[in-house]
């Protein structure tokens, strides 16, 4: 999902963001250190850290075997090639910076990317503007001035009225959050090793595609799907694991990759329990519902950005970086406004709802070239519930504890668990996988 680099996004504001070979092989940065081990490791999510793990594994010769609680792969990735004359991503599109893992898979398979500097626009006091009276986005550049409360505490202590309001639902919707959640300090502190470049780029096809063609063919014939593990035991020399149909599986070591909500629900029993300072570190790490609506027209009327809708906060040019010629509006949802929306009930309400507010901005433009719709709600997916993870108000040091192994036996991955600035990213969920395996045999 999109999450425009924040220091960027502030910039652009202040102006107006056959079975291949194993990851590895084609990446040039190889600096693990690998020792012998004939142990069994299993892995649990075959989303990007998943997928990464054990793709990285399996080029090295170790045994693993990988299980999915869903029917397919990709995890927060995912397709449609259905509904328009390109390609689109239903879950994370946006590849922010290119000086990281997949950056250089990227490179070394020529896959096809542009960078997205498509012009944003603004629906404030019920107008059309290309600027704002004043300078809400600079307001939180002060770094070293950013207290930790909420978004939309902070905007309101500094003077920006209610007519501001989903704007900051806007920023606080790019980092995944409401406005009254995320932490205006936590936000900019997490990210202060941030090192992937801060331009952002869309793929000629999808993001799916990178992960489907170059990280999942040498581990598919390791993969179970539909394999929900619930229990996870290793009280014992060998770890006991237990899936949702009562079927069980043993192994060594487990990396351990499921969105961060489904630890925050409980979802997965350990025996022993793990520890109280881990799980209450799961609940500090923020998680809410995300939703993207695609529509699509029979002429373009708007612009390629705008923020500040009172029902959509974003609505984003999906044909910026494709190749076709369908017109297709991405509105993008988080926290609150994706939770109103998922309240109406059926996908029809949800897109009349839309095109409502869109005819209201673009003068009844929307209903009158409208064609037909497509509602992807990640919070619906009982293995995802939400979007990504986000900086809460008194987030501390979190995501380092969520990510301490348990009895040098489970190791925990994903973008939740990314404790480098890399967290919400696809690449950085896969570089957790990298720090997993590392970590695994460093610990043997």
């Amino acid at each position: 999902m999109k999450r425009r680099t924040f220091n960027q996004l502030l910039r652009q504001l202040a102006l107006a963001q056959i079975v291949l070979p194993p990851v590895l092989q084609a990446c040039g940065r190889e600096e693990e250190i690998f020792v012998p081990y004939d142990g069994h490791i299993a892995i649990i999510g075959a989303g990007a850290a998943g997928l990464y793990a054990a793709d990285l594994l399996l080029s090295k010769g170790y045994s693993c075997s990988v299980y999915e609680a869903s029917n397919r792969i990709g995890g927060r990735l995912a397709k449609n090639e259905s509904f328009a004359d390109f390609p689109i991503d239903l879950g994370a599109q946006w590849l922010h910076g290119k000086k990281n893992l997949l950056g250089d898979l990227i490179q070394q398979t020529n896959t096809a990317t542009q960078e997205d500097d498509s012009e944003i626009w603004f629906w404030h006091g019920q107008q059309l503007r290309k600027n704002l009276p004043k300078d809400l986005f600079g307001l939180f550049e002060r770094e070293n001035q950013l207290p930790d409360i909420s978004f939309q505490d902070f905007a309101t202590q500094n003077g920006f009225d209610a007519s501001y309001q989903y704007l900051v639902e806007a920023i606080a919707g790019d980092s995944g959050a409401s406005g009254d959640n995320i932490s205006t300090f936590w936000k900019i502190k997490e990210e202060e090793n941030w090192s992937s470049g801060d331009q952002d780029y869309k793929f000629a096809r999808t993001y799916f595609d990178l992960i489907h063609d170059h990280l999942a063919p040498s581990v598919l014939p390791y993969l179970q799907l539909e394999t929900p593990i619930t229990k996870i035991d290793y009280s014992g020399e060998e770890i006991q694991l237990t899936a949702a149909n009562g079927a069980r599986f043993t192994a060594d070591k487990v990396i351990l990759t499921v969105p961060i909500s489904i630890l925050k629900a409980g979802m997965i029993q350990f025996t022993p329990a793990l520890s109280e300072t881990q799980s209450q570190a799961f609940q500090k790490i923020g998680m809410e519902a995300g939703m993207k609506v695609f529509l699509k027209f029979s002429q373009s009327f708007y612009k390629e950005n705008l923020l500040g809708g009172q029902i959509c906060a974003a609505y984003i040019d999906e044909r910026v970086g494709k190749t076709g010629n369908d017109h297709v509006l991405l509105a993008f949802l988080m926290g609150q406004q994706a939770r109103d929306l998922a309240a109406r009930g059926s996908d029809t309400a949800i897109i009349q709802a839309l095109l409502g507010e869109l005819d209201q901005i673009y003068d009844g433009q929307a209903s009158r070239y409208f064609q037909q719709g497509l509602v992807k709600n990640w919070a619906a997916e009982p293995y995802i519930q939400g979007a990504y993870s986000y900086s809460t108000i008194g987030m501390g040091n979190a995501r380092k504890e969520a990510a301490r192994s348990a009895g040098n036996k489970i190791y925990f991955a994903g973008e939740a668990m990314n404790t480098n600035g890399h967290h919400q990213t696809v690449f950085g969920a896969a570089e957790t996988g990298k720090t997993a395996v590392e970590k695994l045999l460093k610990e043997i």
